[in-house]
């Protein structure tokens, strides 16, 4: 990842809507869910929200796939471990925080301790 693919993932999460769309489809899983579900959980208008979702989506920090006649929305997880991995990289060494993969597991492991 570079800096102008982080610079885009974080306007796409800087606004109240997106950023709470956005951790409710990481607390949904890989199941995912509807754009309908969003809208009414958040409270946001249809067409508010198919206009948030539709930005978090060009950003690259969410996917969708249609089911019928609902689009059902996942957290790009790989996208955002990227990005997470991207703002860890050079602030420490790799004494106080580093990501790496789960052999036992397929995940990531982003370890931060006290540093700074």
């Amino acid at each position: 990842m570079d800096i102008q693919d982080a610079l885009i993932m974080f306007d796409a999460l800087s606004q109240e809507t997106r950023l709470k769309a956005f951790r409710l489809l990481v607390k949904a899983g890989p199941e995912g869910l509807a754009a309908g579900a969003l809208s009414d959980t958040l409270g946001t208008p249809h067409n508010t929200m198919s206009f948030h979702l539709n930005h978090l989506s060009n950003a690259g920090t969410i996917t969708s796939r249609r089911e019928g006649r609902s689009v059902i929305y996942t957290a790009n997880f790989e996208c955002v471990r990227d990005l997470i991995g991207f703002m860890v990289k050079d602030c420490c060494t790799i004494d106080f925080a580093r990501i790496h993969k789960n052999k036992n597991e397929d995940c990531s492991i982003i370890e931060i301790t006290d540093c700074c």
